[in-house]
């Protein structure tokens, strides 16, 4: 379903699961988790199914972003992190969400590094997954280099400096089968993608190149869980140790699966859903 966030602004909404849940003779309420996708330009195709074992613990958002996916097609004007971090507060308003548990995986992260930022009091929990503060390319290119050797570093190098649709084709045969350790569990997930390299080729020119999202992290007021693959090489792990450290002190969790890549559900999925059902029923 599309919902309105905004005057004229729909976004794609997908639902697993009750909010309230009987418990003999009263309605006991679960926690939102609210899920935000990977990209930019990608849907929230990718987290299914494989999310919705945490069904019941939590009821689970989906839902593409502004411009993205099966959301209404929006200007160009609008795809900032600024406009992404302040729809996640809108979502819940139309949604009568309070408290949700946000979850952001890779640009997804981004989106919710700035959330902290800007609406520090309105999550109950935070999970950055796969993600980076800054572009810190050189971070990529060696990485990509370990992985996949020079032509995967060149490919990287070429598309993460001059994204364009011949650059990006490259850098897909060459770099993305790297992201991961384990092959997809599903093998037909990218053909359900709804797709806008638009988004993709904006971003990763602009705003993307500039950004530095560790100083808002100090805002944080609720936990923050940080989950990295050490075998990532888009979003390396030290990438995620420069979140972690720019977090309070009180309120940062880290969780490293060795054997992983990009999303670590992906290649160790009980061990990464384990860490995340504990972090949501933590008190």
């Amino acid at each position: 379903m599309r919902i309105e966030i905004a005057p004229g602004v729909r976004v794609f909404v997908d639902v697993q699961g009750p909010a309230f849940v009987p418990d003999g003779p009263r309605l006991v309420e679960k926690p939102t988790l609210l899920l935000l996708h990977g990209g930019p330009g990608y849907d929230h195709s990718g987290f299914k199914p494989a999310f919705n074992r945490l069904a019941d613990i939590a009821q689970i958002v989906y839902y593409d972003h502004r411009g993205h996916g099966r959301s209404d097609r929006r200007p160009a004007a609008e795809w900032t992190l600024d406009t992404f971090a302040d729809d996640v507060v809108r979502l819940c308003d139309a949604l009568g969400i309070e408290r949700p548990i946000v979850l952001g995986q890779s640009f997804g992260g981004f989106v919710a590094q700035r959330y902290i930022a800007r609406h520090p009091g309105h999550a109950a929990k935070v999970v950055l997954s796969s993600t980076s503060p800054h572009m810190g390319l050189e971070r990529k290119l060696a990485m990509f280099g370990r992985l996949g050797g020079a032509a995967a570093r060149a490919a990287a190098e070429a598309f993460w400096t001059a994204p364009d649709a011949d650059t990006w084709a490259a850098y897909q045969r060459t770099c993305m089968h790297l992201y991961n350790t384990q092959p997809a569990a599903d093998a037909e997930a990218r053909a359900r993608t709804v797709f806008n390299e638009a988004i993709l080729f904006a971003s990763a020119g602009g705003e993307q190149r500039t950004m530095n999202l560790l100083p808002g992290l100090a805002a944080a007021r609720c936990p923050v869980l940080v989950m990295a693959g050490a075998q990532d090489p888009v979003c390396p792990l030290a990438d995620s140790e420069d979140i972690f450290a720019a977090l309070p002190p009180q309120h940062r969790e880290l969780a490293v699966f060795a054997s992983a890549g990009h999303g670590a559900w992906r290649d160790e999925p009980e061990a990464a859903f384990a860490r995340l059902r504990q972090f949501l029923l933590k008190a």
